[in-house]
Parts: structure tokens; sequence; C-alpha cells
């Protein structure tokens, strides 16, 4: 062994006996050491793990996607879009239009806006000088867009990710990461006008997806306010009452009562007399019959909200949405923004009991809730926290819960075997004999520059059966093929796929042939 062999194999040797030391003496001493004691042993430990050669070449890379996210495959992709065509088109029915907002805002801009639900926003790590956190949802960063701008009106639709620290439950279309598709009414306009279009809108697409029977429920955050205190709610204690109340559509009325008494500090009593009015529901006629309530009558601010609440069910009325909405008292919505009329639409697995005064308790029995799919209400004040001068800018909003019916939408699709296409290509160039490739790129350029979605298979000579079973497998409607005598013809030969049927088409005439067959299939 050479000179430097002999000093390498000694420096081991006491890089080792070092490290055998060290570890025995921390063993020893491990139980009387401070934390940063123990960090300081074990950062050094793993200097000299990094100095020997670490066990890194035998780590297994596990490849998954983080928790609480997913992939999506064509398929999937394929029905997300069909369903974001369907939301996009009622939003522009409705006239609004469309902003983008970034992914994440200063960390002040978002804190203090969601109440207990604050503990699920993802903060980032200062890089610039600036604290940042990650979009909780749509609706802060809107309201600081019209602070920030100085827009008092506007109507508006944003799809966008946002993101919660939650405990995901992706089967049921609970991620840490998801979409929302959000409208909003910004602006001073007479009431419940806005509100109404906004519950309107949520039937529409709710309708017009298919997803089965639902049931929108509508509450007033000024008919709960006036309740808690009626009741007899500590004013410091309405918001924190009001979280729990919002997990009745997940929890029997025990526990939530549990939760009050003896988790928040309410007194039994008071939780009692919360429960006989959150196990009511119905409409317009239950809005009158609390108007005349003893105890409730004697807020001026349920009352507001009570006017209101009939003055919205005769909108909804006109727009022929009654037999779906609800004003139900159990919905509070735990969001700290809201200040008036809040909503959540929830599939139901059995056709919903007429609306009645009564339910058969706070939980209620008369439909099997699988699951909210929307959801909003009134947040009157949130501009205003953003703007120096305090000036508001009066808001309705409502948010569809994307996920939930994208989960929904592919399980029927399997359910039923449906094929799904997953692209949109109306026609593919093939050729009947070798040697036509360059005939092939060029006819799919003149079709792309017409602006059709035409396809070509990237091999020199396809043979013509493979070409054929690609339109099958992939959905591609029509082929126009090339041969040697319809090169020397001036025309193409245009196959339909699902007949089999082929006539001879023209050069000068495929564009308008093709886009002629595409609007007939």
């Amino acid at each position: 062994m050479n000179k430097m062999g002999m000093i390498s194999m000694r420096l081991i040797a006491g890089l080792v006996a070092q490290r055998n030391a060290l570890c025995l003496r921390s063993w020893r001493s491990f139980s009387g050491m401070t934390i940063s004691q123990i960090d300081e042993e074990v950062s050094k430990l793993l200097q000299l793990k990094a100095q020997l050669g670490g066990d890194e070449d035998k780590h297994t890379f596990v490849l998954k996607t983080a928790k609480g996210t997913r992939d999506y495959n064509p398929k999937q992709m394929a029905i997300r879009e069909k369903v974001f065509d369907t939301i996009i088109r009622c939003f522009k029915r409705h006239g609004a239009e469309t902003i983008d907002t970034p992914v994440f805002e200063l960390k002040e801009t978002l804190t203090g806006k969601y109440g207990e639900d604050s503990k699920l926003i993802y903060d980032l790590k200062d890089q610039g000088g600036e604290l940042l956190s990650l979009r909780y949802d749509l609706t802060v960063p809107f309201a600081r867009y019209l602070a920030m701008n100085k827009i008092t009106n506007i109507k508006r639709y944003h799809i966008a990710k946002v993101y919660r620290r939650d405990n995901p439950a992706m089967t049921r279309g609970r991620y840490r990461e998801f979409y929302q598709c959000d409208f909003d009414i910004a602006g001073q306009y007479d009431p419940m006008i806005p509100d109404a279009e906004c519950l309107k809108i949520v039937h529409e697409i709710l309708s017009e997806l298919d997803l089965g029977d639902f049931r929108i429920k509508v509450n007033d955050r000024r008919i709960l306010d006036g309740m808690f205190e009626v009741c007899g709610v500590p004013d410091d204690k309405f918001r924190t009452i009001c979280s729990t109340v919002d997990k009745l559509d997940k929890m029997s009325w025990e526990d939530v009562k549990n939760e009050m008494v003896n988790e928040k500090g309410l007194a039994s009593e008071v939780a009692d007399q919360i429960g006989e009015y959150v196990s009511m529901q119905g409409g317009k006629d239950m809005a009158e019959k609390l108007l005349q309530d003893p105890k409730l009558s004697q807020s001026k601010q349920a009352c507001a909200g009570l006017a209101d609440m009939k003055l919205l069910f005769s909108y909804l009325e006109l727009f022929n949405v009654t037999d779906k909405v609800v004003f139900d008292l159990s919905l509070a919505r735990g969001l700290d923004y809201y200040t008036g009329v809040i909503c959540e639409a929830v599939l139901t697995q059995t056709t919903s009991a007429p609306a009645t005064q009564e339910r058969n308790g706070p939980a209620g029995e008369e439909g099997v809730s699988v699951g909210s799919v929307a959801g909003g209400g009134r947040y009157d004040g949130l501009v205003g926290m953003f703007d120096l001068k305090g000036r508001k800018v009066p808001c309705i909003g409502v948010s569809i819960g994307i996920e939930r019916v994208f989960s929904i939408m592919e399980q029927k699709a399997e359910a039923q075997a449906e094929k799904i296409r997953t692209t949109e290509t109306q026609v593919l160039v093939a050729s009947a004999q070798k040697n036509l490739l360059e005939e092939r790129l060029k006819l799919t350029a003149e079709l792309w520059d017409a602006g059709i979605k035409a396809e070509v298979l990237y091999k020199k000579n396809p043979k013509l059966l493979s070409q054929l079973q690609h339109c099958e497998e992939t959905g591609i409607p029509l082929v126009a093929i090339l041969g040697e005598q319809e090169i020397k013809d001036g025309v193409v030969k245009l196959r339909t796929v699902a007949t089999r049927e082929e006539v001879d088409v023209s050069r000068a005439e495929l564009v308008e042939e093709v886009k002629k067959r595409c609007q007939q299939l």
C-alpha cells in the first residue's frame, strides 16, 4: 500500500473512532442534556457521517403526489373541461367578466378573515422580505382587488386553485389543493335582487350538470346573530358558536351541543334554546312566522334579516327556483366575513321532503345529505377592511365546490362505462400507399391553417388499417385518405368512421365538407 493510501486509512479509522466515542458519550449523557445540546450533538454526528460517506445511494425514492393532491389523466381532464365549460357559460350568460389574482397574498391580507379556519392557511417561508401565504379562497383576494383598484361595482367570475392546510378526505372530494369557481356581484343595489340571481345561478349549474337531486339552503347572518342574542349567547362568543352551529351538517345535535357547552363554555339552557331554533326549516311562510316570534322579534337585526328573507323568496318565485330552495336556521357558514344572506347547496340521496315549519330534530331526517357542492353569502364589510378610509362595497357571491362535482361526474362515467373522448380531433389525414408522407403533411397543414382540428400519424409508411384503428380507438369521426390515384385526380377520399361510408371530395372543397360533416355529427 502506498503512503497516501496509508494516510487515508488512518484518517478513516480516526473518524470512525471519534464517531464511536461521540455516540457513546451522547448515549451516556442524553438524559441530562437540553434540546439545544442534543441538536448540537446530532449535528456533529451528521457531519461525521458526511465525511465517512452515507448510504444515500441505497435510498429508494418514492414517486407519489403530495398528501391531499392528485394527478388527472386525460379522461378525467375531459370531464373537468366539460364541467368548467358548463359553469363558465352560465356565468357569462349572467353578464360576468373574469379577473385573476396571485396564488399567494401578503399574510396580513388573509389574517383575521376566516375565523377558526385561519389555522388552515398555508404560510410561506420569507424569501424576499415579505411574509406570504397561499390563498385560502378567492373571496378575500377579490375584496383586496376591489379596494386596491377603487372599484365600486363589478360582476365577476374567477376560476382558480386555492389551498387548505387541512386533513384531506380525497374520497369525498376534499383536498389541500383544489379549484374554486366563484361568481360575485359587487356594488350598491336594491336589496335581495343580486342575492336572488346568485341562487338562480347555483340552481342553473346544478340542474345542467345533472348530478342528482339537490337542495339549496339559505339563512341570514343577522338572523343568526339575533337568535344568539335573544337566547343569551355572550357577544364575544357569537362567532365561535356560529362556527359550531355550522357543523350540524356533519355532526349530531348532541355532539354540537356538547362542543358548545363543554368546549366553548356556553350554558346548557342557552344551547337548548338555540337547538329549538336551528331545528326549524321552511320557506317564505317561516320567515313570516318568525317575525311574530315573541323572542326573535325583539332583535332588530333578526327582524331586518327576516324581512329580507321574505323579499328574497318573492324574487326566487319569479325565477322559478323555490322548489329547490329552503330557509334553514341551522345553516351558519363558519367564515367571519359574512354579514347577510348565506347559502349552501347539498346533494341528497333521497328526494327532499316538502318545505315545512320544522323537521325531526336539528340534524334533519327528511333527506340524506351526501355533500355540499356550493356555498356563499353576502359580505358587505370585507372590502372596507382593506380601504384606508373604511369605504364599504356591498358584495354577494357564490362558489361552486368543483372537486366534489368532479368526483361525482367521474363516478357516474365509470358506473355507466361511458366512453370519453380525450381529444377534439375532427379528421385524421391518412395514406393508402407507401411514400406519401410529404403529401400527408402538406394536407394536414392546409387543414390546420383553415382551423380544422387534424392529426397525422408520425410514421413514414403506416398501414391503412392501423390508421383507421387509431380513429376508432380515439373517437376521431373522419379520415381524409390520400392515395396515388387521389393525388393524380386532385381529390381526397373522405371516410366517416362510424358508418365506413367513403366519398371523393375535391381538394378545393375539402375544408368546407369537413366543417359541414362535423356540424352534423
